[in-house]
């Protein structure tokens, strides 16, 4: 079989029309485009969503609402993964450090990996898979079933109904379950660390105190505020952008979550080196 590069009539090699050239980058840069303007549609969700934010009516009640389903409804599920993270972090802290006869230092160790890491972005995630798929799901349902269309008959902006609420309460809560998550985890860490492994209580609770500055607890919080808007932005576009029947609400739910779960992910390390540069002293 020959190998020759194809030739026109003409006896010359052939060339590519702009149409092919046009298509052959189109499919090279297609998905990159489209990432780039998903994430502006993002954007540009985000900026409506804030704007309205401060014209009236302000409509408290929905604010708590959303603050209750998101907070309050999430605690049992935070309480439950925030020990057994902080009892597993001990457990294996001690495995590691009895290697140099060091046990003590597992309450540093709990309380560092708590406040910088694990709170915030297991609490993220357990927000996610609960109250960021309900979100896209029941925006989903309102589109399919025509009702955020109604509100836009009723004169009522669906962006500041639907999305500013959930994404307010969404900034607002993930701090505070983020602190439920490291209280917890550390008496999930002290029951394993002092009850069951009879560490010398003076000494973990020492170190703790010296070497656990609030400078990581702050680290924390401000990664559970962009997570926060990280998981509402993503459930909310999805939901708000359903088109079809009751199987793409599905579909547009598994994508809330999935999105979710990679962008807290992906923001939790560029979030580490920024936080690196800007607290230097506490770098990892």
């Amino acid at each position: 079989m020959s190998n020759a590069a194809p030739t026109n009539p003409s006896g010359g090699v052939q060339e590519f029309s702009p149409t092919q050239v046009v298509r052959l980058v189109g499919r090279i840069f297609g998905p990159l485009l489209g990432a780039v303007a998903i994430f502006g549609q993002h954007m540009l969700l985000l900026g409506r969503a804030f704007t309205w934010l401060f014209r009236r009516p302000f409509r408290l009640r929905l604010y708590l609402e959303q603050m209750e389903f998101i907070g309050v409804g999430s605690m049992p599920i935070i309480m439950l993964v925030g020990f057994f993270s902080g009892a597993v972090t001990a457990l294996q802290g001690i495995t590691a450090l009895a290697m140099f006869d060091q046990q003590r230092w597992v309450g540093y160790a709990v309380g560092v990996s708590l406040a910088r890491e694990l709170a915030p972005v297991f609490t993220a995630l357990m927000i996610t898979a609960r109250a960021g798929s309900a979100m896209a799901t029941e925006l989903g349902s309102m589109r399919i079933t025509e009702q955020i269309d109604a509100l836009t008959t009723f004169a009522v902006n669906p962006v500041h109904y639907l999305v500013t609420p959930r994404l307010v309460a969404s900034i607002l809560m993930l701090p505070v379950m983020t602190m439920v998550f490291n209280v917890v985890g550390l008496l999930g860490g002290y029951v394993i660390s002092i009850l069951v492994y009879q560490i010398d209580l003076g000494q973990v609770l020492e170190l703790f105190r010296h070497w656990v500055d609030p400078v990581d607890y702050v680290q924390g919080l401000i990664k559970s505020v962009i997570f926060g808007i990280a998981m509402a932005l993503a459930a909310c576009y999805q939901g708000f952008n359903v088109r079809g029947g009751a199987k793409e609400v599905g579909r547009a739910t598994t994508a809330a979550v999935v999105s979710s779960s990679v962008s807290v992910l992906v923001l939790d390390y560029f979030l580490i080196e920024i936080m690196n540069v800007i607290w230097p002293s506490h770098g990892l």
